[in-house]
């Protein structure tokens, strides 16, 4: 298969992969954490409304959906690329970022959820996925790869 089909099968693969991931998290996140009582988080409308009821705890969940996300998804695209693994991983790291951004402006989250959403959850998991797949990894010099 060539390389530019198999990157782009690998970064498709990739976001499914983390947005499955991510919406797994926010799916059980209300079993594990309950909303705060007197919150509708079942629309947009109803979460804004009640955002500030929420504590730091109820913010654990949408940042490990966010991370864990971009991780897997920044993996997957890793392990499955033909070429450029870390490029892969890191056009993943951007799409889930540009999400993020997104939701920063049409949730008024606090101000500290978002910085460290912004700054943790996206770019450095992609690296971090791109490392645990293998990718970026050089030869010691004077090993002659033979492939």
């Amino acid at each position: 298969m060539k390389p530019i089909l198999r990157n782009s099968l690998a970064v498709v693969a990739g976001l499914v992969v983390g947005s499955a991931v991510n919406m797994g998290l926010i799916l059980i996140s209300g079993s594990v954490i309950p909303p705060p009582e007197g919150a509708d988080t079942t629309s947009m409308e109803g979460l804004e409304a009640s955002l500030h009821l929420f504590e730091p705890k109820h913010f654990l969940f949408p940042f490990l959906a966010h991370a864990l996300g971009t991780l897997v998804g920044a993996f997957t695209a890793a392990l499955l690329a033909g070429s450029n693994k870390c490029l892969m991983a890191m056009i993943i790291g951007f799409l889930f970022l540009t999400g993020g951004v997104t939701n920063a402006f049409l949730l008024p989250a606090p101000a500290w959820f978002i910085t460290l959403d912004l700054l943790v959850a996206y770019l450095p998991m992609a690296w971090l996925g791109c490392k645990l797949a293998g990718g970026g990894q050089t030869q010691p010099a004077g090993v002659i790869k033979t492939e």
